[in-house]
């Protein structure tokens, strides 16, 4: 099947291009944010402890997630997978349009924008850490979208009647990994945060919605590498193994720690009750 043919520029704006894939990152923000404040203000959701931050602390989180997002994803690129740039060419560090970006690296710098942003305003950060893993799901997918328009990051050679030709990567069909992944880690993976946070409630369990999302990520990236071609530039690691399995089988092992850590950990004995303030920022069982 040949690769459909994508230009990767949505529209040219005189000298200026506006890309897909950045409009990836614009609608996973946006997206993951409306859905993070409609989180908080459902207050069915918070029954035993109350929701973890205000509509206006959620605001005012996202821009810190978006620079954790994109400092994080590309010094991550860089120090896992290209760190000869730090001494044959530093200033290709900062050239993010020129591609490359790591999730590992991306989770990382959310991950201290979030211990900071906690301590700086006094939230519990297990707590904010769920809100903000039960919306990474929707970044996820439209970024794996955005890598097939691309035609990068493709699959291993295939066989499979839905296997793509991807221009640059030889005449053999190979599997289009990157629809794996929006499949797995953006759609399965946001259906089993949503059973988790709106079915089991389980938001009322500090870290279990954060420790599921990074188990689950773990779990189906490492399964999806067997499918998906590994950097040119990478070097053979034994075992099989590939630098995205070895990023990922150590999430496997923290979320679900994290998984058991909040399902063992004791529940309020009585139900959040909000004051006057907290009840005008959260709203009234507003859904999500």
């Amino acid at each position: 099947m040949p690769f459909p043919e994508f230009d990767p520029v949505l529209v040219h704006l005189g000298p200026i291009a506006i890309r897909w894939y950045a409009l990836a990152y614009v609608a996973g923000i946006l997206l993951g944010w409306r859905y993070a404040v409609g989180l908080v203000k459902n207050a069915r959701l918070w029954a035993l402890r109350g929701a973890p931050a205000t509509v206006d602390q959620i605001d005012d989180l996202i821009l810190w997630v978006t620079i954790g997002v994109i400092v994080g994803g590309r010094l991550g690129h860089v120090l896992f997978y290209t760190p000869q740039l730090v001494w044959t060419d530093p200033l290709e560090i900062f050239k993010t349009w020129h591609g490359g970006m790591s999730f590992h690296g991306g989770a990382l710098g959310v991950l201290i924008a979030l211990v900071v942003f906690a301590w700086r305003n006094g939230v519990d950060m297990l707590r904010l850490g769920d809100v903000a893993a039960a919306c990474t799901p929707i970044g996820l997918f439209f970024g794996r979208i955005a890598n097939f328009i691309n035609g990068e990051l493709w699959g291993r050679p295939t066989t499979v009647p839905w296997g793509i030709i991807f221009p640059g990567a030889g005449p053999e069909p190979r599997h289009p990994s990157q629809l794996y992944e929006a499949a797995l880690e953006g759609v399965a993976l946001f259906l089993l945060l949503r059973w988790s946070t709106h079915l089991r409630k389980d938001l009322n369990r500090r870290g279990v919605v954060m420790g599921l999302f990074i188990a689950g990520y773990g779990v189906i990236r490492t399964s999806l590498e067997n499918v998906r071609e590994p950097d040119s530039y990478m070097p053979n690691f034994p075992f099989g193994l590939t630098m995205g399995m070895m990023l990922s089988i150590p999430m496997i092992l923290v979320g679900a720690w994290m998984v058991w850590r909040g399902l063992n950990e004791p529940l309020p004995a009585e139900p959040a009750i909000a004051t006057g303030v907290q009840q005008k920022q959260l709203g009234a069982d507003e859904p999500a």
